[in-house]
């Protein structure tokens, strides 16, 4: 499923100089250690013998999206993305035998990718506890909230799996011109206060319900938009049913 879209994303000039509407994703969402991870996941390959050609691919995809979504990400990631594309040339040489046989290139990123994930697991692990009895570290929803579902059936969904599920959405839609959010539509920050104020009422509801009453591909953007910068500033959190596949929001 591609994920390239031929949108521009002009907004009410409420954020910006230029009037364009941009989340920063920096110090909030993942980076791009966790958009490799998500697409190996995807991929479903070993670690150790990752498709770069694809991976490759499939990593300037995601940016070049979020680049047309408004969506601010770091120098990191096209750090990442130069470094994936250097090893995807590398893997295109004749390979030599011998002594001067070279190491698999695919190390270069591998060896990194097992040190990130090593400390994030270390990170998840803290995450999970109270420090001398206190709410040092974040806690899982309590049970009321979660609406009767129990801890271990919920997990913590992050920024790219929230974009696959934003695409099927999308791909629901009948493909229009050129997105262009005039002034005559909802604004993000608009669009925000209508979903807290929905949110206050049910306090959780599935991902796909939020867009409910948006039937052009601007208001469902918007709207993903207003998402994404609501969990920004910490008004609700993200989880993912696990029997189900279900991504449901709560209002904190």
């Amino acid at each position: 499923m591609p994920l390239l879209m031929d949108n521009q994303m002009d907004t009410e000039p409420d954020a910006t100089a230029t009037g364009r509407y941009r989340v920063k994703l920096q110090d909030v969402f993942e980076g791009p250690m966790d958009l490799l991870v998500h697409l190996i996941k995807k991929a479903e390959v070993d670690i150790y013998d990752i498709p770069i050609s694809q991976i490759t691919v499939q990593y300037l995809e995601y940016l070049e999206w979020m680049k047309q979504m408004n969506i601010d990400f770091a120098g990191d990631f096209v750090l990442l993305a130069s470094t994936l594309t250097h090893i995807k040339s590398r893997m295109l040489l004749p390979v030599q035998t011998g002594e001067e046989a070279e190491a698999d290139p695919r190390l270069e990123i591998t060896q990194p990718l097992l040190e990130y994930l090593r400390i994030k697991s270390a990170a998840d692990q803290l995450a999970e506890r109270n420090l001398l009895g206190e709410n040092t570290f974040t806690r899982k929803p309590d049970a009321d909230i979660l609406g009767g579902v129990e801890d271990d059936q919920l997990v913590r969904i992050g920024l790219f799996e929230l974009i696959d599920a934003f695409q099927n959405i999308l791909d629901k839609v009948t493909p229009g011109h050129r997105v262009d959010l005039s002034r005559d539509r909802v604004s993000v920050q608009e669009r925000i206060t209508q979903l807290t104020d929905l949110m206050e009422v049910h306090e959780s509801m599935t991902f796909d319900e939020l867009f409910a009453d948006g039937h052009a591909r601007s208001d469902i953007i918007v709207t993903f938009l207003a998402i994404l910068e609501m969990a920004k500033l910490g008004l609700i959190h993200i989880a993912q049913h696990v029997p189900t596949g279900i991504i449901r929001i709560f209002y904190r």
